[in-house]
């Protein structure tokens, strides 16, 4: 029901590594990447560019920084791209302010990081850029960049993230993992939806995936990672919100994984990717949403460069920093195949790939 169709690469060089993609779909066809350039994960000069398809997905210009920041202090810069129903390419972005720059961001006493500022870009072609634009969340933060926006069909855009450890280890607010919601197209966020929440505060929900099915639903999954031991023990969670506003229906996927991210195929099938912590590499799994049930249809593997996850072996933000792949990205092509991209370490390079996938009708 999976098959992998074809593979290459969308960005490696030596020089500069590369993580964190997301992808999207132009009106005209193009199709844009935005990854994070860096010399090491975490550093000085870390900051996302963007990288240009014509040919569906084939080959890839060479990566173009695409905005400025008026705000000249140092800081890491990701913006995490997508597309609304008008056609507008909007990206979420952030600044992690660099006070501790020795680090790669986390701090390996606490697994806490630095405070930052959200903001918001806008394009019509993906080339000028309007912003960055400045985003008031409802809570402090700080917050883990881990998703792009989501415009829902009422309307609303939705920012999945999830609340961190302060550098000093607080969590004022809580760990949770929420979407901030906006009524106006991103000009003002004065309020959230939480997704998962560990209220002994061990748990916490990294890099949450969220779309919305027919009908309004929102599903989410999320990695559930306990930072006490530092290791993913539960199986991947997911929450339905029936009424797209509370989050009221939970259960388990019985996926290993980590960083599982998801995409919506149509009806009440979800296809995902994730990191397997029981076994080697990237894996594709199918599943229903059947009466609010998560139903295993398939699975694959798609990549099995490595064997990487949290073994709470050493500090996590040490075994965060030194992980082979992961930050999976869907989207859905004009043909039905679904385009896949993601962070990997091949040949002691971080590259960005993508992924041809091609996903049965039954």
């Amino acid at each position: 029901m999976i098959e992998l169709r074809a593979t290459g690469l969308i960005y490696r060089d030596s020089t500069l590594h590369a993580w964190h993609p997301t992808l999207a779909l132009l009106p005209n066809g193009d199709l844009l990447a935005a990854y994070d350039l860096g010399e090491t994960i975490g550093a000085l000069d870390y900051c996302t560019y963007l990288a240009r398809s014509t040919d569906g997905g084939r080959s890839w210009s060479e990566p173009v920084a695409f905005f400025a920041d008026p705000v000249a202090t140092t800081a890491r810069r990701t913006v995490r791209i997508s597309t609304l129903a008008d056609g507008t390419l909007i990206g979420a972005g952030r600044r992690s302010y660099c006070h501790h720059p020795e680090t790669s961001g986390w701090n390996p006493e606490t697994y806490g990081v630095e405070q930052g500022d959200w903001f918001v870009l806008r394009s019509r072609d993906g080339i000028h850029w309007q912003g960055p634009q400045e985003i008031e969340p409802p809570l402090v933060g700080p917050y883990e960049v881990c998703h792009a926006f989501i415009e829902t069909g009422d309307g609303r855009l939705l920012l999945p993230t999830g609340l961190l450890r302060t550098w000093e280890g607080d969590a004022p607010d809580g760990l949770k993992t929420l979407a901030l919601v906006s009524y106006d197209q991103g000009q003002t966020w004065p309020e959230y939806i939480e997704l998962f929440a560990d209220p002994q505060d061990e748990v916490i929900y990294h890099e949450v995936s969220l779309v919305e099915l027919e009908g309004g639903r929102l599903l989410a999954v999320a990695w559930p990672f306990n930072s006490v031991v530092g290791q993913t023990l539960m199986k991947v969670p997911y929450a339905i919100a029936p009424d797209s506003r509370t989050f009221s229906v939970r259960g388990s996927t019985e996926i290993a994984g980590e960083t599982t991210k998801l995409l919506h195929l149509g009806g009440d099938r979800v296809l995902c990717l994730t990191r397997r912590t029981n076994a080697v590499g990237l894996w594709a799994v199918l599943a229903q949403i059947q009466d609010d049930e998560w139903v295993h249809l398939a699975e694959a593997p798609l990549w099995q460069g490595a064997a990487s996850w949290m073994r709470g072996e050493r500090d996590a933000a040490t075994e965060l920093a030194e992980l082979h792949f992961g930050f999976p990205n869907l989207l859905r092509l004009p043909d039905g195949d679904v385009l896949a991209a993601f962070w990997c370490r091949e040949d002691h390079i971080h590259n960005i790939r993508w992924l041809r996938i091609s996903v049965a009708d039954h």
